[in-house]
C-alpha cells in the first residue's frame, strides 16, 4: 500500500511499519556437545583430533572414518616393504607355525607429521614399523616385541608423539617416536589385572580420548588408563599412566551359555557417553563412562548376546545405532536366531535387534571383518566369500558379490569407491555412487597372497599388507 501526504496518512504509514509481519533475522549457534564423543561426528575424522590422518583402526571413535582421497583410478604398486618377507614363528593353541605379513584387522595408521606422511603398522615379524609413505623407507628403526602383532596401531590424536600397540607377547605398550628410535615409555601385561580368561594377546586398536586410553584384551578384560601425557624439561614426551578401571568382559550368564572362550579381540568404540565392545563369546556390551573424569567408575548400561564369536568391531552411526557381525562356528540356537549381520538399537535393551541377515554356510562362515557404512548402505564381508550390500534402514539385501576366496578384511569407502581385499590376493575397487545397484568393479590389483588386513586410503595412495609378508603402497603411475 502506497501512502502520501500528512496527517492521518502519516499515522497509517507509521502503524504499517511497526506492525510488519516480516520475521526478524536471527542467528542460532548449536551449543557445544557435552560428553565424550558427539554422535554427530560419525563418519568424520577422529573427534577433536589435532593430527591429520587415519589415527586408529577405521579412523575414529565410532570406527567409520575411512580416509581421504583421491582414490587412484588405475593403481600400481609404487613400493613394497621391506626387502624380505616379515615372518616369525608363533604359538597358538599349542601349535607353533610361521606367520607372515599383516593379518586380520592389521590396518596401518597413516598421519601427517612435520611435512611427512608416516605409515605405521605392526606385523608378524614381531615388530612395529615406521615407514615414509612416499618412499617406503624406514623413518625410524623397527621396534621389536616378543611375539607377533595382529592388531592395528593407534596414534595419539592430540599431537603427542606417541604410538599405542599391543603384541602377542602379553604387553600393550606406549611408544615415543620423538627420539632417534622408538622408545617404550610404559607397558601393561595382560596378567597385571585379574581375573582373566583365555590368553594374553592384544588384538584391539586402542582408543585415546581426553588423556584416557580405552583398550580390550584377549585376557577378556576391559581397561581404562589415565595417561598423564606431558613434555619433559628436555622437550621429549612423557607419560605417567595409571590404570584407573578394569572389569571382566564376561558374566556368569555368558559363561554358562558360551563357555570360557570369551576374549575381547575387537577395537572398542565410543559414541555419546557410552563405551561399546564385544567378545568372542558373542556378548555385546555398552558401559556408561559419563562420570569417569569425575572419579565415577563406569557401569554397564547395555548387554546383548549374539550367540557366537563376535570379533568384528562395533560401528556406530550418527543416531547411536550399532552395526556388527558374528562368526558361525558354535552353531547354537541363539546364533541361528540372531544371524551374522545385524543392527542393534541400544536404547531398546530388552529387544535391540533392528534387523539381521544370515551367513550360515558350512562349518565355518559368518563375519570376521568390521562392517562399513556408506550413506544408506551397510557392507559386510564374510568368511564364505560374500560381499553383501544391505539397506541401512530396513536390513534388506540390495546386492551381493561372491568372491573367489574368504573375505576377512573390513570395507573402506572413499570418493564413492568401495575398496576391499580378498584371500585370493586381490585388492578391489567398486563404484558405489548409486547405492541401490550392484556396484561395478572399476579396478582390481593382484598382490599375490591373502589380504586379511584392512586397507588405508590417504591422499592418492592406498597402503595395505598381505599374508605374503609385505606391505604395499599403490598409486596412479
Amino acid at each position: 500500500m502506497a501512502v502520501t501526504g500528512g496527517g492521518d496518512a502519516d499515522k497509517v504509514a507509521s502503524t504499517a511499519t511497526t506492525t510488519s509481519t516480516i520475521p526478524p533475522t536471527t542467528t542460532t549457534t548449536k551449543p557445544p556437545y557435552i560428553g565424550w564423543v558427539d554422535p554427530a561426528s560419525a563418519f568424520q575424522p577422529f573427534y577433536k583430533a589435532t593430527v591429520q590422518g587415519l589415527l586408529t583402526f577405521r579412523g575414529s571413535p565410532t570406527r567409520n572414518y575411512y580416509g581421504q582421497g583421491p582414490v587412484p583410478t588405475a593403481p600400481k604398486v609404487v613400493w613394497q616393504y621391506p626387502g624380505a618377507a616379515m615372518c616369525s614363528l608363533s604359538e597358538d593353541r599349542g601349535e607353533t607355525t610361521q606367520w607372515c605379513g599383516n593379518g586380520w584387522t592389521g590396518q596401518p595408521a597413516v598421519f601427517e607429521k612435520d611435512g611427512r606422511t608416516w605409515v605405521v603398522f605392526g606385523a608378524y615379524d614381531r615388530a612395529v614399523h615406521f615407514v615414509d609413505g612416499n618412499t617406503g623407507q624406514d623413518i625410524l628403526p623397527p621396534f621389536p616385541t616378543g611375539d607377533i602383532i595382529k592388531g592395528s596401531v593407534s596414534i595419539d590424536p592430540d599431537g603427542f608423539p606417541l604410538v599405542y600397540i599391543g603384541s602377542r607377547d602379553a604387553y600393550f605398550r606406549v611408544l615415543a617416536i620423538d627420539r632417534p628410535q622408538a622408545t617404550e615409555l610404559w607397558k601393561l601385561h595382560a596378567k597385571d589385572v585379574s581375573p582373566t580368561m583365555w590368553n594374553d594377546d592384544w588384538d584391539g586398536s586402542g582408543l585415546v580420548l581426553n588423556d584416557y586410553l580405552f583398550e580390550g584384551g584377549e585376557n577378556s578384560q576391559i581397561h581404562i588408563v589415565k595417561l598423564n601425557r606431558a613434555k619433559g624439561a628436555d622437550g621429549l614426551v612423557t607419560v605417567a599412566p595409571e590404570l584407573v578401571f578394569h572389569a571382566p568382559g564376561w558374566d556368569d550368564e555368558l559363561i554358562a551359555n558360551a563357555g570360557s572362550e570369551v576374549s575381547i579381540e575387537n577395537s572398542v568404540a565410543i559414541s555419546g557417553n557410552t563405551l561399546y565392545f564385544a567378545n568372542s563369546g558373542g556378548l555385546v556390551q555398552g558401559w556408561d563412562i559419563s562420570g569417569l573424569t569425575s572419579g565415577i567408575m563406569p557401569t554397564r548400561s547395555f548387554r546383548f548376546w549374539t550367540g557366537d564369536d563376535t570379533d568384528a568391531s562395533i560401528v556406530i552411526d550418527e543416531q547411536g545405532m550399532l552395526y556388527g557381525g558374528s562368526e558361525w562356528e558354535r552353531h547354537n540356537a541363539q546364533g541361528k536366531a540372531v544371524g551374522q549381520m545385524w543392527k542393534l538399537n541400544p536404547a531398546v535393551p530388552e529387544a535391540p535387534v533392528v534387523w539381521s541377515q544370515h551367513d550360515e554356510i558350512g562349518s565355518k562362515s559368518g563375519v570376521f571383518g568390521t562392517p562399513g557404512i556408506f550413506n544408506d548402505l551397510v557392507v559386510y564381508t564374510t568368511y564364505s566369500g560374500r560381499v553383501v550390500g544391505v539397506d541401512r534402514a530396513t536390513g534388506a539385501i540390495r546386492w551381493e558379490k561372491k568372491m573367489a576366496a574368504p573375505v576377512m578384511g573390513s570395507p573402506v569407502f572413499v570418493d564413492n569407491r568401495l575398496i576391499i581385499g580378498d584371500c585370493a590376493g586381490n585388492l578391489h575397487a567398486f563404484d558405489v555412487t548409486n547405492t541401490l545397484i550392484d556396484p561395478p568393479e572399476v579396478w582390481s590389483v593382484p598382490l599375490g597372497s591373502c589380504i586379511e588386513a584392512t586397507p588405508a586410503v590417504w591422499k592418492g595412495r592406498i597402503y595395505v599388507g598381505t599374508r605374503g609378508g609385505l606391505e604395499y603402497a599403490l598409486a596412479d603411475a
